[in-house]
């Protein structure tokens, strides 16, 4: 990004147009590339991991997903192999091609189906789809287990009734050929992970599983084939040596069931991705030049395409209304309930619903651009992300397994020198007990199975996470810096009070403005147009006009004589303002544009215009600073019209007149205080604040620059949306928490029992088949746990 002297460049973070030779967040070189930046914080950020704001997309649903906007960079391509064997359970052939990635893991990216060389777990597609996946991993773990189960029912039966006495050799070697098929075929996919976990050095549950399965398996296999190579320390009390089939098949067949189960939750947690995709039409009517409409796929809509929508149909895509009105249903959307009417040059939302009348609207965005395909990059994209928390989990389990390899070696070596006859068979069951209930498998889950139903259940509530930094930093937001035009108010200024002189009436006041205003351009007259369009007044005839900048409009309006504009235009057309002059000081000391109306010659009436606070938004203040959360406003419109603003909302910290950079210097200076910093706004001029809060907040009514920036987008772009999110995100944490707890208490419990603690002083040993029940326990306690954020109340 080479410059030159006076030349702008884009920062790569907030999308900011900045002059290098006063960027106030200076430069980096990367690449051989110089970035300049409006902010420090925007420099920091991108500091952290350039390839990853380098790569990400403004607007690309596929590419966000893709990039999982991690802003990480992937650590495997191509090079996974297949979970199982060729012919086992192999993907479809579509699927090649298709970036596959771990829900665990999101750095771990490939091209096709296989699982994580990290955890072993089974990879899944990054690009959301609307069809349930193909489950290839959960269909063949089934089968495994239904063969595992089959088989080792009679197993445990045979080698239960074998305890009582000596049943023969034929025993051994029917519960050998009942075994083999469990522990062999059934386990083949943990001793494939067990063994890629060694060789990538990543240990992790499946180490486990597959040592202690294969130690149990093989000691019973040798003591079946070769009997007569074990001393008699290694026989029991009728001299034979003890089998442990029954072990292995069992934990086999235990740890399958959990497998199945976990995958069978996984696919619970993608439905609220799935619901949202299910959202578009797969077809659009299309008007053509000569006026016939056609029926074509959704894919052939362009930008600038006439499209005919009827009753009871689906919007296809965003756009604009051209022709025609209607009520339009956007809860699907904005969570809101109330119908919306919509009439020419409203926009509408593809994927909701047209309720009654017929309309022509034209296309404006379409495909990875409308608003419902960013929501699902979004969703999509912070399903699979991970949490700051998840760290925690992620250096015990690095430590955690190779701390149990050395416990089992030391319990197997205790036993064998201080236990009691069969020392050696003691040692190997307990040892093979202490790996197996120290399987990690609840650990990994606990966090990823968290955020990944709790920002499903967010989406449905209008609030987007675009990662679970995002979701667990909120949890924390002491103070929330907020934008005023576009956040705390709609954003459009309208007309909100009107007063007639005497002799005048308030519908004649306005009919002849808006007739008048509607040839004018000013953001002011469109208010004006607009009001007189709600009260449903006549257009009136409009004859020659003239504009003067600065003061208003004049011209004639059916035959009569109009002014509307300021002060300075009536005194310019020599009409007296004293009548109304005081209420006029009245609506400015409240934040109002006072417009005053003259008709022939007289002053007919007075207008007030703002921009007016959004419903409900009173209400949320108050409810932040309820709960602790220090609520200021910066904005860069005038400090009187802050002032008013702020003093209806009740909101004492001010900051006003603020250029961009300034907004951001307000977040970095709360920040040096030690507060959690979030950002609320919705425009351009907000994005280096944003990049700049711990929490980025977006209205999902404003600028694709600010929702890009942000951290969490609000879709219905009201300020509620911030108690809504903050809901969610607590009761993450919370169930983060409790998962974690799930995960550690078995473990921290398990371990000292299997290993044999108890034994000196209670004669309670630990089997490993109730070590397995233990373990798989674990990890369905916390799917559970996690699967009830579904019906979390936000």
């Amino acid at each position: 990004m080479s410059t030159t002297a006076g030349s702008t460049v884009i920062d790569p973070v907030c999308g900011m147009t900045v002059d290098p030779a006063t960027a106030r967040g200076g430069s980096l070189e990367h690449a051989g590339t110089t970035y300049s930046f409006c902010s420090p914080g925007c420099r920091e950020k991108f500091a952290a991991d350039p390839a990853g704001w380098l790569s990400r997309p403004s607007k690309s649903m596929a590419a966000a997903a893709q990039s999982l906007v991690l802003n990480r960079r992937p650590i495997v391509a191509t090079t996974v192999a297949p979970a199982v064997p060729p012919g086992d359970a192999g993907p479809a052939p579509s699927s090649a091609g298709t970036p596959y990635t771990c829900p665990m893991h999101p750095e771990v990216v490939r091209d096709g189906p296989g699982d994580c060389p990290i955890c072993g777990m089974a990879l899944e597609p990054v690009a959301p789809s609307a069809a349930v996946p193909e489950q290839h991993e959960r269909r063949d773990m089934t089968r495994r287990f239904f063969a595992a189960a089959l088989l080792s029912v009679p197993l445990f039966i045979l080698a239960m009734s074998g305890m009582t006495g000596d049943m023969g050799p034929n025993r051994g070697w029917l519960e050998l050929v009942l075994a083999t098929p469990v522990c062999t075929w059934a386990a083949w996919p943990f001793y494939v992970r067990a063994v890629r976990s060694v060789t990538s050095g990543h240990l992790n549950m499946f180490t486990l599983i597959g040592l202690g399965v294969s130690v149990a398996f093989g000691y019973s296999v040798a003591a079946v084939v070769a009997p007569g190579m074990f001393p008699p320390s290694m026989r029991n009390s009728h001299g034979d040596v003890d089998l442990y089939f029954e072990a292995g098949a069992v934990i086999v067949t235990l740890i399958l069931l959990g497998q199945v189960l976990e995958l069978r939750a996984r696919e619970h947690t993608g439905s609220a991705i799935r619901a949202l995709v299910g959202l578009t039409p797969v077809t659009a009517r299309r008007v053509r030049g000569d006026g016939i409409d056609e029926d074509v796929p959704l894919a052939h809509i362009v930008v600038g395409d006439l499209l005919r929508v009827r009753p009871g149909e689906k919007i296809p895509v965003d756009g604009v209304l051209i022709d025609g009105g209607s009520v339009v249903d956007e809860s699907m959307i904005s969570g809101e309930p109330v119908p919306v009417e919509k009439r020419a040059g409203d926009r509408v939302v593809g994927a909701t619903i047209n309720s009654t009348g017929s309309f022509v609207m034209q296309a404006e965005k379409v495909g990875r651009d409308t608003l419902l395909a960013r929501i699902v990059a979004l969703v999509a994209a912070a399903q699979r992300s991970r949490a700051p928390i998840q760290q925690l989990a992620d250096r015990v389990a690095s430590y955690f397994v190779p701390a149990v390899l050395v416990t089992a070696v030391l319990t197997y070596a205790a036993w064998t020198f201080w236990g009691p006859e069969p020392r050696a068979a003691h040692a190997l069951v307990n040892a093979v007990a202490v790996l197996i209930i120290a399987c990690p498998c609840a650990l990994g889950l606990a966090t990823p199975m968290s955020v990944m139903v709790a920002t499903g259940r967010a989406a449905t509530a209008g609030v987007l996470f675009r990662n679970a930094e995002a979701l667990e930093a909120l949890d924390r937001v002491d103070t929330v810096v907020i934008d005023k035009t576009g956040t705390l108010t709609v954003g459009k200024p309208r007309v909100v009070s009107l007063a007639a002189a005497p002799g005048f009436t308030e519908a004649d006041v306005l009919a002849h403005a808006a007739s008048l205003e509607r040839s004018s351009e000013h953001p002011l007259a469109a208010a004006i147009a607009d009001a007189a369009r709600e009260r449903q007044l006549p257009q009136l005839a409009v004859g020659p006009f003239e504009s003067t900048t600065g003061k208003g409009v004049a011209g004639e309006v059916a035959g009569r004589q109009v002014a509307v504009g300021n002060g300075g235009l009536l005194h310019q057309l020599g009409i007296v303002a004293d009548g109304l002059s005081a209420e006029a000081e009245v609506l400015r000391a409240a934040g109002q544009t006072a417009v005053f109306v003259a008709l022939d010659g007289q002053l007919a009436g007075l207008l007030g215009i703002a921009d007016p606070i959004k419903p409900g938004t009173a209400e949320t203040i108050r409810a932040l600073e309820a709960a602790g959360v220090r609520v200021v406003m910066a904005t860069g419109d005038s400090r009187a019209t802050a002032m008013a603003t702020a003093r209806g909302l009740g909101i004492t910290e001010i900051h006003a007149e603020m250029l961009p950079d300034q907004k951001a210097g307000v977040v970095k200076a709360l920040q040096t205080q030690g507060r959690v910093v979030a950002m609320a706004g919705d425009g351009i001029n907000d994005a280096p604040a944003l990049a700049q809060a711990t929490v980025g907040i977006a209205m999902g009514t404003g600028t694709d620059v600010a929702m890009e920036t942000a951290g969490v987008t609000l879709v219905r772009g009201d300020l509620a949306g911030i108690l809504r999110a903050r809901r969610i995100s607590h009761a993450t944490l919370a169930n983060i928490r409790q998962n974690l707890f799930f995960a550690f208490v078995y473990n921290a419990a398990g371990v000292p029992i299997a290993a044999g603690v108890l034994y000196p002083a209670f004669g309670v040993l630990l089997s490993p088949v109730i070590a397995a029940a233990a373990m798989s326990f674990s990890s369905v306690s916390v799917i559970a746990n996690a699967l009830r954020l579904r019906r979390q109340v936000i």
